[in-house]
């Protein structure tokens, strides 16, 4: 499963840093991380796609966001047993007596008391 989590996180990586940076028109030299390069290739999608190249960047946003839903719910499902037995002892297990005394026990005094 951290080859798929790997696989799908480095391409994301990738893409959001180019997004950044040739929006900021931080290039540092190179002609990949222009702006006009990255308005250009908004252009080129949002012509191919017929759809206005402005809202592109969301529309690959709002996939993204999918995608990483549907990778936690598939490792989930994957690890449902663990969760199940994790939530089990959270929730029926006796509360230790020193943690229940620590609960309890009145305050320390204030000195205005």
């Amino acid at each position: 499963m951290r080859y798929i989590f790997a696989l799908w996180a480095g391409p994301m990586a990738l893409f959001w840093g180019w997004f950044y940076l040739s929006l900021n028109d931080m290039n540092f030299g190179y002609v990949m991380l222009t702006r006009q390069l990255h308005d250009f290739v908004f252009q080129l999608y949002g012509q191919m796609l017929g759809i206005d190249p402005a809202i592109i960047p969301g529309m690959v946003a709002k996939a993204c966001i999918f995608d990483g839903f549907l990778l936690m719910a598939i490792w989930a499902f994957r690890r449902r047993r663990e969760i199940l037995d994790w939530v089990r002892r959270r929730w029926t297990g006796p509360v230790p007596f020193d943690r229940m005394q620590r609960a309890t026990e009145a305050g320390p005094k204030l000195p205005a008391e």
